[in-house]
């Protein structure tokens, strides 16, 4: 099928160069004009997407040729842009990088390519003039099919904008077009700690910031012209991605709090669309687990942060325990199994699983990963695979060895404790992936609301 989709790729020449906030700036200015706008992140990350969805009001989408084939990624940017004016997708990393070093495999080159759209390159010009057009044109000349079409300086001054705006047109006589600047705007600089930015809920006045953002986008940012390269973007061609209706309702648990917040949206939709009914909980606040639920999804986040009350919190933890012992299906990603796991930092966790949960003080098997079942499980059988990807400083003293973890590089190794009841471990991965996997998984819940009958 055909879809009309308004869109336009924010990439970067490198990881800090400032794209998040160039399209936090950019998604806000557009909202303020009331245009109905749409956001996309490239690759597997989980916190743009929570600062472009608190702009934007509805929720952002990952984009991510890893986990997805071509046909299921341009579905998914087909189907959330639908009944937007405009989609703005935030790249990743530097335009070209890909899953390792010397591949574009899975970069935002690769997902432009695909999708057939327009790239705007996010430059950073603090301390640099002339040598901007050098990167331009390293940018346009690496790869001949780069969708390039315009560039936006970052960290610039409007008198170095206004004489380096000349040029660029001049050298690359319309090739691209020199779409604004931002100047350095440190009272909206968004904090990181190890696993990248805060997350939106934890960032003090991130309305103001975000209002000051647009702005200064309105006065030095071409809004108009980001607007006619995506409104002249060529068709998106795909297939419908559909999952399965089942016969009957579900109902599954879901932590959400500033503990537990990095879930893949579109996996959660793909839930719904089956027939489940999502119940958000907080292992935080809760003394319990919601009533009559048949399953329990705990995703990842900064458990590490919020460990000792957590830890506190005895009910809840005595409730999860309770359920899972019971054999309620379950599944932990990253920060939901160490949850699982005895204690965190030092601080007792539900101890469902053996081991203990500690700070590895470096990033711990980072990546995308293949994973494969070593035995039959609640989401595959022996033998089945699907993509994954780990992001994380902390590690436990049993990871488990349901499943062999491969990366590109050929490294692999043993992880995940699964059972015909249970996926917990550091990998990440999304429904879409692997639409089965998500249907074994709500099937397994439909057996639970019978399980007594």
């Amino acid at each position: 099928m055909e879809y009309r989709v308004p869109r336009v790729v924010l990439a970067g020449t490198n990881s800090g160069c400032g794209k998040t906030t160039v399209t936090c700036a950019v998604l806000q200015a557009l909202v303020n004009r009331h245009v109905k706008t749409g956001a996309f992140k490239c690759g597997p990350d989980y916190i743009d997407p929570m600062f472009h969805s608190r702009i934007i009001g509805a929720d952002s989408s990952n984009l991510d040729l890893f986990f997805f084939r071509e046909n299921t990624l341009n579905y998914l940017l087909a189907r959330k842009a639908a009944d937007r004016e405009i989609s703005v997708i935030e790249g990743v990393m530097g335009y070209y990088d890909g899953m390792s070093l010397t591949t574009t495999d899975a970069s935002t080159y690769e997902i432009a390519r695909v999708t057939k759209s327009p790239v705007v390159l996010v430059v950073e010009a603090r301390g640099a003039s002339l040598s901007v057009l050098a990167a331009i044109q390293g940018f346009l000349e690496f790869r001949p099919d780069n969708h390039i079409c315009g560039v936006i300086l970052n960290r610039c001054t409007a008198m170095a904008y206004s004489a380096l705006q000349k040029e660029i047109e001049r050298y690359f006589g319309g090739r691209v077009r020199a779409l604004g600047f931002l100047p350095a705007i440190p009272e909206c600089a968004l904090e990181s700690r190890h696993l990248g930015l805060v997350t939106a809920s934890e960032v003090q006045g991130l309305r103001e910031k975000m209002q000051i953002l647009a702005a200064q986008a309105e006065q030095t940012i071409d809004l108009d012209g980001l607007t006619a390269l995506a409104e002249n973007a060529a068709p998106v061609f795909c297939r419908e991605v559909r999952m399965p209706k089942q016969p009957e309702t579900v109902r599954i648990a879901v932590a959400r709090d500033n503990a537990f917040c990095f879930y893949y949206e579109d996996s959660m939709d793909a839930l719904r669309e089956m027939g489940a009914e999502l119940i958000p909980f907080s292992p935080l606040t809760d003394r319990e687990l919601p009533r009559n639920i048949q399953g329990i999804y705990l995703g990842g986040g900064y458990p590490e942060l919020h460990a000792e009350e957590l830890g506190r919190n005895t009910g809840m933890c005595d409730s999860v325990r309770g359920a899972l012992k019971a054999g309620v299906p379950c599944i932990a990603e990253c920060g939901g199994f160490m949850y699982l796991t005895e204690s965190i930092g030092g601080f007792p966790m539900v101890g469902f699983l053996p081991g203990k949960s500690y700070d590895a003080g470096k990033l711990t098997r980072f990546g995308y990963v293949r994973l494969r079942a070593n035995h039959d499980t609640m989401l595959c059988k022996a033998g089945e695979e699907i993509c994954g990807h780990e992001f994380h400083h902390w590690d436990t003293e049993d990871n488990g060895s349901s499943f062999t973890a491969s990366k590109a590089s050929g490294r692999s190794w043993r992880c995940v404790h699964a059972t015909e009841r249970l996926y917990a471990g550091f990998p990440h991965f999304h429904f879409y992936s692997n639409p089965d996997f998500a249907v074994r998984f709500y099937e397994t819940c439909r057996k639970e609301k019978h399980r007594n009958d």
